[in-house]
């Protein structure tokens, strides 16, 4: 048997919904068949589940084809399906003799300190309490400019929440493919992927299925997130029998395993480095960068350019003079503001004119 590990295992609309959206109880009770064997061996399992929205769809006459497609619709939806979701999942675990605790989260929880430490410390206790934390975004009150944009996301930064060991990421196919397995007979698994890399994101291809938001693009991402908080990932087709236990013991061809970087940036960072919806990009000197990648924060007398249109507090791409993105961060000001200021030094700058542009707290210099 293997050494006690904390384990999230994440699960997709499209893995645990019919195409009207109506909670499937047999694939559910499947996967707390094996939280209940894992925790057996004296592992310790965290639920990350999709399928409020579209659980609640079928309960107001919008399921299937009838899908709505305004945010605010799909979010009154969230609340309906919910409650239905977490019952299936109450039931099944209790009667495996486990307890579920619902845990619904939102991006705003990863950005600030003390919201973080919060949700932290709740995590630890329900686990020390041997409860199966059930988590969700909180879909009926995210906000749009700042959300996670799918649970594969919310599932890495969760696994950094928890000191996970391994990211269980389960979806509808065996893992990530050297080409679409659905169009090319030559398409061969990827067993292990050292360092996630843009050829590998390229693999992802479409979104998922019109039921989720997610998709293989999204979960190679989220391997990326947890691989950049130390935390080893497995990719794995949902259907799998035993895939949690082969996933735990590493087992050849469970799916596609993703390796922990050595070093690793705690969640706030994560989120700013992957945060969706990014509003510009800003190009900084040469000088600036050196300047940032010692830790320092971004004034404007190194930046040079300001593109596209953003409020203070939108995240950012930094780039240098060729276009790289090294960096990521959240800009003090936004892009009207920023534009008459770009490149003069603080001394030069008129009362009130912002000098930082981006502050070293809210800067994440990206691993090469």
């Amino acid at each position: 048997m293997s050494r006690p590990q904390t384990i999230v295992v994440k699960i997709g609309t499209s893995s645990i919904t019919d195409s009207e959206g109506v909670v499937q109880r047999e694939a559910v009770a499947s996967l707390c068949d094996q939280v209940a064997d894992a925790r057996s061996n004296g592992h310790r399992v965290v639920i990350v589940t999709s399928g409020a929205i579209a659980a609640g769809l079928p309960e107001l006459g919008m399921g299937g084809d009838r899908r709505p497609t305004d945010t605010i619709t799909l979010q009154a939806a969230s609340t309906v399906g919910q409650g239905a979701l977490i019952r299936v999942y109450r039931e099944e675990l209790a009667r495996r003799d486990l307890v579920a605790g619902q845990v619904l989260l939102v991006a705003i929880d990863f950005v600030m300190r003390s919201q973080y430490l919060h949700a932290r410390s709740t995590m630890h206790r329900l686990l020390e309490l041997g409860v199966v934390p059930v988590v969700n975004e909180n879909d009926a009150i995210a906000d749009e400019e700042i959300r996670f944009g799918d649970n594969d996301r919310l599932a890495s930064l969760v696994a950094n929440l928890v000191d996970a060991d391994l990211l269980l990421l389960l979806t509808d196919t065996d893992g990530i493919f050297t080409a679409d397995p659905r169009s090319s007979d030559e398409a061969a698994l990827i067993e292990e992927i050292e360092e996630i890399g843009n050829h590998h994101a390229a693999l992802g291809g479409a979104s998922g299925t019109s039921r989720g938001s997610g998709g293989m693009a999204s979960k190679i991402m989220a391997a990326k997130v947890a691989s950049w908080s130390g935390v080893r990932s497995v990719i794995a087709r949902a259907d799998r029998p035993h895939v949690l236990a082969d996933a735990i013991a590493a087992k050849p061809a469970t799916g596609t395993f993703v390796k922990a970087r050595p070093s690793r940036l705690p969640a706030r960072k994560l989120w700013i480095a992957f945060a969706v919806g990014r509003g510009g990009t800003v190009v900084v000197d040469k000088g600036a960068r050196a300047a940032l990648e010692r830790g320092t924060s971004l004034l404007a007398a190194g930046v040079t350019e300001v593109s596209g249109t953003f409020g203070a507090g939108a995240p950012v791409d930094i780039t240098d003079t060729s276009g790289e993105i090294f960096a990521r961060g959240l800009a003090r000001h936004s892009s009207e503001e920023l534009r008459p200021v770009l490149g003069l030094r603080s001394a030069d700058l008129p009362p009130g004119a912002p000098h930082v542009v981006v502050h070293a707290n809210d800067l994440v210099v990206l691993p090469g």
